[in-house]
């Protein structure tokens, strides 16, 4: 799973994060394994970064946000069971590492960031590994991108105590939401399906920590 170009610690950090923090837990997809192998995620925290970049934690991208452990990128990106000719909203991207991980399992990413420095970041270095299937919009994630929707599946890196509309309207039916829900300090990772009745199914797969959807 080394990539050319890249120090062979570095790809060796990348080969354990995917055997004993993914592959040792519930992450069986061949696809989200194989791309979380490939992608560098250290060129998305600061250099200093760089030793803890492989760690199954969190870290910290400025501006008080953060970077999500490995474990809950894979987690979210299997559960959306994508597929190479979907088309994914992306509610959050911070330093582009979720959206990398996506861009690599489907057609096209449109994702949303925040704040200016964190989505001028993303766009340079997902340009840098060759991530050219991703765009990303400086706005606010609550009111999705309904140039582009309907979408196939929509990833929100942010929690929200209840299910935001606007993005559920925005889904294709049959599409999939994944979603931290709930109130702060209490919220679990939600995997919301619009039927064909325009109804929703529900499946939820445990606590998790995000910061807010603003």
């Amino acid at each position: 799973m080394a990539l050319l170009g890249f120090k062979p610690d570095m790809a060796l950090s990348r080969e354990a994060m995917v055997r004993d923090q993914l592959q040792a837990r519930d992450i069986t997809d061949p696809k989200v394994l194989e791309v979380m192998g490939s992608i560098p995620r250290h060129l998305f925290v600061d250099q200093a970064m760089w030793p803890q970049a492989y760690s199954d934690s969190p870290l910290p991208i400025g501006h008080g946000q953060f970077i999500s452990q490995p474990y809950m990128v894979a987690t979210m990106s299997q559960l959306l069971n994508l597929k190479p000719t979907e088309r994914v909203l992306e509610i959050g991207s911070g330093c582009g590492y979720q959206t990398a991980i996506l861009a690599k399992l489907c057609q096209t990413v449109y994702a949303i960031e925040i704040i200016p420095a964190l989505r001028d970041r993303s766009v340079r270095t997902l340009s840098d590994i060759g991530i050219n299937n991703a765009h990303i919009k400086l706005a606010n994630g609550r009111l999705g991108w309904p140039e582009f929707a309907p979408f196939d599946a929509i990833l929100v890196a942010a929690y929200s105590e209840s299910l935001p509309k606007v993005l559920y309207n925005q889904l294709t039916v049959g599409g999939r939401m994944i979603i931290p829900l709930g109130p702060e300090g209490n919220h679990k990772l939600v995997l919301v399906t619009k039927d064909p009745d325009g109804s929703q199914t529900r499946d939820i797969f445990g606590a998790c920590r995000f910061v807010p959807l603003v």
